[in-house]
């Protein structure tokens, strides 16, 4: 049989490992430097379809990316046109230590959803690929494929795909982010 002291012990012992593995938890690694590579000003150049048929919609934009929480988290505020309309939004994207997955939180002027997307490490430590599902209100239920990938230090870029109920995937928007000097 136990002792108080032993149980007391017990716990302590507990206590010290599951706090030991949320410290690690915590730490950034590699997938944050990834994250870390994006921040700074950087102008956008961009192009929409909203008909795969017809020639993009182009336009250009700024963001202004920080890293927040010593290292921890992606904060991206953009400003661009759609049709001539302003628009404007904000991205967080962060890196779960724990699930291992790239997590982006995405909204802005155009909506008043937020896009939760998610995907695993990329193979190549410079790529993230993440989904998103959503019951889109005009086309129903889609699938949005998002890739963000680091092409140098001053270069970076973004695309999205969607894929609607029947499989059929559409590329709906590029941008190039070219580091602001």
């Amino acid at each position: 049989m136990e002792t108080v002291k032993e149980k007391k012990q017990a716990g302590k012992n507990e206590m010290q490992t599951m706090m030991e593995a949320y410290e690690k938890l915590a730490t950034p690694g590699e997938p944050h430097k990834l994250l870390a590579k994006m921040e700074g000003v950087w102008i956008t150049k961009s192009k929409m379809w909203m008909d795969p048929s017809m020639p993009p919609e182009e336009s250009t934009g700024t963001t202004d990316n920080k890293m927040l929480y010593s290292g921890r988290f992606l904060h991206m505020e953009y400003t661009d046109s759609m049709r001539g309309t302003p628009v404007a939004g904000m991205v967080i994207m962060g890196y779960d230590n724990h699930t291992k997955k790239y997590i982006t939180a995405s909204l802005g002027s155009m909506g008043t959803g937020i896009f939760m997307f998610e995907g695993p490490e990329s193979a190549d430590g410079m790529t993230i690929i993440q989904e998103n599902h959503y019951n889109e209100p005009v086309m129903g239920p889609m699938t949005y494929r998002a890739v963000t990938k680091i092409v140098d230090e001053n270069t970076y870029t973004f695309e999205m795909t969607g894929m609607d109920k029947s499989g059929k995937e559409m590329k709906m928007m590029e941008t190039t982010y070219i580091r602001k000097k």
